[in-house]
This record gives structure tokens, C-alpha cells and sequence, in this order.
């Protein structure tokens, strides 16, 4: 009996004590939000950071081009060097699915070592680099091995940032996180070119490889689950791929002859020649949110379609405006192309948000499951391919072009095929609205 009395007044006690009001709940869930923006602004800006030690290299190629040009002591036919960087970033690219797909199930719980142990790779590779005696060796190390250690660091951290931003929240969405993160590769292909000409020109390029080797090396559990494989039954899938294979053809030429170009043709000093990298970057810093925005933006709506073809059009006409009638003096015109090619096609990969947005909301109509981790690695893939294929492309073309100058054009010097190329190329990129018989798709909605 004393028992039950005992039980009851507990009871009573619990039934009178005040429950949560309605202000602290809203307190808590504030304060849980407020944690949730903290961290995902941690996770933007290491992945900003980490663009560093990733595409430091690779985006500021052509001044080792250049330098290859004017100082070549190894073994080996020099033109070969032309295809270093496009195969690094073609190795890049085309690592990436692969690496999404485990990362995104299988080793979630690896992200962390595989990042480490990618930057120890890396920083091997450009050791070994700086004993290189044949230009082999140089492809072996700058183009093939190093490309998959930067990937490993970039592969994980760009999985998180994905996740982290994937639902919407108060600070920002995907495409804008994912176009801001591309916005810092940016600002290090901005910087990057003049740090390596500084140590070129003071210590050679096998102090540069050790010392940039030594830089990469100081930055940086659940159980595996079926990947969903229908999104490659979809045409809207391959349309993109196809697209940005094609577009990335291109996309590498101006990176790695454009110094060179500048150097040779328009007769400019190394220093300058070098700025063209950075011309191509520094708009790019703010090209890569901007694409971002249009692909997110809830107000003034764009297709996919549209905001990749805003890219690849006014990139080609670049290319083929400015870049192709810059001849000797031309230098303004080599100005109006850095600049406009860094603000549309260094812009394009910010617009693979929109693409995703539109498999996303395919895979829903169709009650279907589609893994935007796997499916950004597979479109990086296509970037790999592409990369590869223009640097493949570009040695039969430079040796197509006119050993002497016809004309006052850069069409008319050996460059001219390269240039024509490009133009072609980035041209592909908006083929995407070739493919959609529905125009009004095209069109801004608000």
C-alpha cells in the first residue's frame, strides 16, 4: 500500500513539473542551427584551403612550359613536355568517379587516411621529379603519379562539402558552396604562376619541384551499401558527360601555350608572359560562384541548358575573336581573351550544380535513387578524358601550324590549329541545348 502511495506522488510530482516552453525549444533548435552553420562553414573553407596543394601545379603548367622552352637540359624531344599538364589533369579527372564511389559508401571511414596518404603521394612524385634526366621521367612524375595523390586529397573533401551543403540552409546552397570552393582554385591559379617563375628564375625547376613537394606535404566506419547505377539508363546523363568531355578538350590548351604564345609571337618578357595565367584566373575567382548562383538561384531560374551554354558560347567566340586576331602587338587582344576566357570556361565545372539539380529531379519523377557524390565523380571523369584527348590533339596540331608567319593573325602562326581547336571545342561544351527539342526549358522562370 505505502508503495503504491509512493508511486503515485512520483506521479503527481512529474505531472506538475513545467514542460518545455515554446521559446526554449525555439532557443535550442536556433542553437542546433547555429552549430550546423559553424561546421559547414568549417568544411567550405578547408575545402577552399585545400584547392592549394591540389591544382597548384596543374593550373600553372604553362609557365613550366615555358620555362622547359628556354632552359631544356634533359633527354628527350622537348614538344613531348606539352602534354604534361593536360595529363595530369586528365589523370585527375578520370580518377575521380572511382574514387567518389568508394569514398561516398564503402570507405566513408578512409576519407581521412586516404587524404593523408594522397598527400604524401604527391609529394613523392615532385621529389622524384627533381631528379628527372629524360623528359619520360618528367611525364612520369608531373603527369601520371602525382595527378592521383591530389586526387585522394580532393576526392574526400569535396564529398563532405556535397554532403554537408546537400539540403538547403541558411548559409548557403550546393551549387554555391561547390562554385566557391572552385572560386579558391582560382585565387591559386592567380598566385601560384608568379611563386613558381620566382623560383625558376633564382633556383632552377629542381629546387622549385622540392620545395613545392615540401608545401604539398605540410597542407595537408559504416558498411558498404549498393551504389544506384540507374542514372546511366537517362539520356539527360550522358548529353552533359558528352559536353563536358568535349569542352575539356579544349579547355587546357590556353593554360599550358598561352605564356608560350605570348612569349614567342607577341614578343612580351617572361614576367608578362606569365601574367596571362593569372588574367585567366582572377576572373575565374568570381565566374565559379556566379555559375554557381545562376544554377541555385530561387528567383531567376535558369536551365541547366542555358547556364552551360552561356559558358561555352561566349568562351568560343573568345577564343576565336580575340585570341585568333591577336598577332604581333597584339597584346590587348591577348588581354580581352585571358580575361574572357577566365570568367566563362573556367566557369563551366561551376555548372555541373544545375546539371545535378536536373538528374536529381529526373531520378524523383521516376522514383528512383541517384547518388550526387558518384554522379559528380563521373562527371569529372569526362573532364579526365577530355583533358587527355586535347593533349593528345595538341602535338599533331602544333606541328600542323605554319612554321612562318602568314599574316598578322594568330591564325596564320603555328598556334593557328591550336586556336581553332579551342574555339571548337569550348564551342561543344553547350551541346546540351542541340539535345532539347522543349525551348521553353530555356527559359528563366521566377
Amino acid at each position: 500500500m505505502a508503495q503504491h502511495e509512493d508511486s503515485s506522488v512520483t506521479a503527481l510530482q512529474e505531472l506538475q513539473q513545467p514542460s518545455p516552453s515554446q521559446d526554449e525549444q525555439n532557443q535550442e533548435q536556433a542553437l542546433l542551427h547555429r552549430n550546423d552553420d559553424r561546421k559547414r562553414a568549417l568544411v567550405l573553407i578547408g575545402s577552399a584551403l585545400s584547392q592549394l596543394p591540389i591544382w597548384g601545379f596543374a593550373m600553372s603548367y604553362g609557365v613550366l612550359q615555358e620555362y622547359y622552352f628556354d632552359h631544356w637540359t634533359l633527354d628527350g624531344s622537348r614538344e613531348l613536355t606539352g602534354i604534361i599538364g593536360t595529363t595530369s589533369n586528365g589523370v585527375m579527372y578520370m580518377s575521380m568517379p572511382f574514387l567518389f564511389a568508394l569514398f561516398t559508401r564503402r570507405w566513408v571511414r578512409f576519407r581521412q587516411t586516404a587524404a593523408a596518404f594522397g598527400a604524401i603521394l604527391a609529394c613523392t612524385s615532385f621529389m622524384l621529379f627533381a631528379l628527372s634526366t629524360h623528359v619520360w621521367h618528367l611525364i612520369a612524375t608531373q603527369g601520371v603519379l602525382a595527378a592521383p595523390g591530389c586526387t585522394l586529397v580532393f576526392s574526400p573533401l569535396t564529398l563532405s562539402l556535397g554532403e554537408w551543403f546537400k539540403t538547403p540552409n541558411r548559409l548557403c546552397n550546393r551549387a554555391v558552396a561547390l562554385g566557391i570552393s572552385l572560386s579558391n582554385k582560382n585565387i591559386v591559379g592567380s598566385a601560384c604562376p608568379f611563386f613558381f617563375r620566382g623560383l625558376l628564375d633564382s633556383y632552377g625547376f629542381r629546387v622549385t619541384m622540392l620545395a613545392w613537394g615540401a608545401l604539398i606535404l605540410t597542407m595537408s566506419g559504416t558498411r558498404g551499401r549498393k551504389i544506384p547505377w540507374l542514372f546511366l539508363r537517362h539520356k539527360t546523363f550522358w548529353i552533359y558527360t558528352t559536353a563536358t568531355l568535349l569542352q575539356s578538350a579544349g579547355y587546357g590548351i590556353p593554360q599550358t601555350y598561352l605564356t608560350e604564345y605570348a612569349r614567342n609571337v607577341s614578343n612580351l618578357s617572361p614576367t608578362f608572359s606569365t601574367l596571362f595565367i593569372t588574367l585567366i584566373n582572377i576572373p575565374g575567382i568570381c565566374s565559379s560562384t556566379f555559375f554557381g548562383f545562376l544554377s541555385d538561384n530561387k528567383h531567376f531560374r535558369l536551365s541547366a541548358q542555358t547556364v552551360t551554354a552561356i559558358s561555352a558560347i561566349t568562351s568560343a567566340l573568345g577564343a576565336l575573336l580575340f585570341w585568333g586576331l591577336a598577332g604581333r602587338g597584339g597584346t590587348a587582344l591577348l588581354v580581352l581573351f585571358a580575361m574572357t576566357f577566365g570568367v566563362f570556361a573556367s566557369g563551366y565545372s561551376a555548372t555541373w550544380g544545375s546539371t545535378m539539380n536536373d538528374m536529381e529531379r529526373e531520378a524523383a519523377e521516376r522514383n528512383e535513387v541517384i547518388d550526387s557524390g558518384v554522379l559528380y565523380g563521373l562527371l569529372n571523369d569526362a573532364r579526365g578524358v577530355g583533358y587527355v584527348t586535347g593533349g593528345l590533339v595538341t602535338v599533331p596540331l602544333a606541328k600542323a601550324g605554319s612554321t612562318t608567319s602568314l599574316g598578322r593573325f594568330g591564325y596564320g602562326t603555328t598556334y593557328g590549329p591550336l586556336i581553332v581547336f579551342t574555339a571548337l571545342s569550348l564551342a561543344c561544351g553547350r551541346c546540351g541545348i542541340v539535345f532539347r527539342p522543349k525551348w521553353k526549358r530555356l527559359l528563366p522562370t521566377w
